[in-house]
């Protein structure tokens, strides 16, 4: 178990906007950051973070929390984990206790899926650099394609005997059970059910140079592995199987490497494989990933989205290969995205260019070659199409197709104007065929919503409106003053009925300092107020507790140390106002007014307030009583009478405050 002085240390030197900065590109909003969501799938900001109070809110999903939640609900780690990511990236040292058999055995099966693999990981680079084998064939083929110690050990690179069951036999002797040798496609297993041996196991990356596959933070997820040998039986590139914890099409390659250089770069460069990815990095163009083989997805898109609104895609001198990759990079286009496509020479690929040319030469290159998608595209199918009518036609078909994902329509209409030109048509056959692909789209779009209309049966019946939990409302309204002002001294102007000279009862103010949490527990203790809501109740006697103890109260210390579910109630709360500042109200001249400005009125409002609602509460239960039993209505009168006279004096006072 990781000590306490430790994640202490963590919790005191981490940054919530760094280490975010590193998964999400975030952009200044006053006081505070903002980015697209990385748990939902969007194209305006509604990711918020606070560097001021050290947390996070993410309004499409309703997640928020701390540094530590963000890497438990991004990553997927642990507590402990997610400290120990921490710690790395800060330079701390880890002051640990040895876990105990029970609490090995608590590690869910995801877990023990991770720490397979991050074992084979560490296995594989040792049997490359330190078996006779894995220097003489493995470290042999990463040297001749050019790569240096420093770049084959940054990537962690390694290397598979060429023995059936080794890695195999090792993992199991090291205590990581078959199961999850098998669950993560590193180990094979067969059921002979023959004799005395009902199981056979292989190693699946037997031979094969190894490349480790990433997630953002670094963790292994999976394998890509090369084989040497010349088996034409053997598939040349084998990658893991999916899994619980690698899924092929929400990965790219090279991605941990390239995350921070692709958000200062404002720019990503795509390309097919894996010596592609590493070969570019050595050279100096760090901001650089790959698909692994596979084709483009979505989910990959949005990896890079991220980060960046710019992606160049990067391709060998194969003419059919450029062909065929053109189709999937509409997906690109209908995520919001800019595309630029660059060409190698005839011959070349990105490994072999970057391997043959200096930085300055390679970055030259791409930045003199890189053109617009939708330019490349025309260019290129009209140089296929040539003097042939027929295949003209279809070919700008499958152009406007093309501009019709893009959503700026600016964009677009200027899209339409340049293959105007290259294709020497009219701008208004163009924007025909756009409205027609348009409403094509959308008369499929209300079909298959009739058809799932039909299916399940829809009784569509008037929606109550919602009403408004007045108690809930306010009593959330506590709990945010507390948080947010908890330990300041302010000015409280209490009213106090006194009689005047003509003998009248009027309301006379009297001024006094105190603490505003101090304020909001006396005034509630005096009326024996109690929270109805649970989290609300927790929430309000932890504060307290809290306020109580510590004179220094640091809103961030307190998030850290409150449990996940809490901190995740306490950023909901603090960052709720957060969320009018996505729209930018001052650049239209609207000026919302800061609460900062009338913390004891605010106090006072609420406080009141909520004794007023809790008063017609009362008198509303009073009245169903006369209903139930008549018999005792005259007690049950009195009692209405005093609570509305209460109720009358309070709304003297809360008109004051007013």
């Amino acid at each position: 178990m990781i000590s306490k002085s430790t994640i202490d240390q963590v919790f005191e030197t981490a940054r919530v906007e760094e280490v975010i900065g590193d998964f999400v590109n975030l952009k200044k909003s006053g006081a505070n950051f903002k980015g697209l969501s990385p748990f939902s799938e969007e194209r305006t900001p509604s990711f918020m973070v606070s560097p001021v109070k050290q947390i996070w809110k993410d309004f499409s999903s309703g997640k928020g929390g701390t540094v530590v939640s963000f890497l438990m609900e991004h990553e997927h780690f642990t507590y402990p984990e997610a400290i120990k990511y921490l710690a790395k990236k800060y330079n701390i040292e880890i002051e640990e206790t040895e876990q105990t058999d029970e609490q090995k055995e608590e590690a869910g099966e995801r877990e023990s899926m991770f720490l397979v693999s991050e074992f084979a990981n560490t296995y594989f680079q040792n049997v490359l650099h330190k078996t006779n084998q894995g220097k003489a064939i493995g470290l042999s083929y990463f040297k001749e394609r050019g790569f240096t110690e420093e770049t084959i050990k940054r990537f962690q690179l390694g290397y598979a005997l060429d023995e059936w069951h080794t890695f195999t036999d090792e993992a199991i002797k090291k205590g990581y059970q078959l199961k999850y040798l098998e669950s993560t496609g590193l180990t094979i297993v067969k059921d002979t059910s023959t004799g005395s041996v009902q199981t056979k196991t292989f190693d699946r990356f037997k031979g094969r140079v190894m490349f480790p596959i990433h997630s953002m933070s670094g963790r292994v997820l999976g394998f890509g592995g090369r084989i040497l040998a010349n088996n034409k039986n053997a598939a040349k590139y084998l990658n893991s199987p999916e899994s619980d914890i690698y899924h092929k099409s929400k990965v790219l390659y090279g991605i941990y490497y390239a995350k921070q250089s692709i958000a200062k770069e404002d720019n990503c460069f795509l390309v097919e494989g894996y010596t592609d990815v590493i070969q570019l990095y050595q050279k100096g163009v760090k901001n650089v990933v790959s698909s692994s083989g596979t084709a483009l997805t979505s989910e990959q898109i949005r990896l890079i989205n991220r980060l960046t609104k710019n992606i160049t895609v990067l391709f060998d001198g194969d003419a059919a290969g450029i062909r065929a990759s053109l189709r999937g990079i509409d997906l690109i286009l209908e995520q919001g995205m800019n595309v630029k496509v660059c060409t190698f020479p005839n011959g070349e690929d990105p490994d072999s260019f970057a391997k043959q040319n200096t930085f300055e030469e390679l970055t030259s290159y791409l930045e003199e070659n890189a053109k617009d998608f939708i330019a490349y595209k025309a260019s290129l199918l009209m140089e296929e199409a040539k003097n042939d009518p027929v295949k003209k036609a279809a070919l700008i078909r499958d152009m406007v197709t093309s501009i019709s994902k893009i959503q700026d329509s600016i964009q677009k209409e200027i899209y339409v104007q340049e293959c105007a030109k290259i294709m020497d048509i009219s701008e208004d056959v163009l924007f025909s065929t756009l409205a027609q692909i348009g409403k094509k789209e959308l008369q499929e779009a209300n079909k298959s919503y009739k058809k799932e209309q039909k299916a399940f049966e829809v009784v569509r019946t008037k929606q109550p409106t919602k009403k408004v939990d007045i108690q809930y409302e306010l009593e959330h309204k506590i709990i945010e003053t507390l948080l947010l002002y908890g330990n300041k001294t302010e000015e409280f102007e209490d009213l106090v009925l006194k009689e005047n000279e003509a003998g009248e009862l009027i309301l006379e103010p009297v001024v006094h300092q105190a603490k505003v949490f101090e304020k909001i527990y006396l005034d509630l203790q005096e009326d024996e107020m109690e929270f109805t809501n649970d989290k609300f109740r927790t929430l309000y006697y932890t504060i307290i507790d809290t306020l109580n103890q510590n004179p220094d109260f640091a809103l961030e210390s307190f998030v850290n140390k409150v449990d996940p579910e809490m901190a995740n109630d306490v950023t909901t709360i603090l960052m709720n106002d957060e969320r009018y500042t996505l729209h930018d109200w001052e650049r239209n001249n609207i000026f919302p007014k800061s609460k900062t400005h009338s913390i004891a009125q605010l106090v006072s409002e609420t406080i009141l307030s909520l004794r007023c609602f809790l008063i017609d509460q009362k008198v509303s239960d009073f009245k169903q009583e006369t209903i139930d039993n008549p018999t005792n209505s005259k007690a049950v009168l009195e009692d209405v009478m005093n609570y509305s006279n209460l109720k009358m004096l309070l709304s003297r006072k809360l008109n004051r405050v007013l």
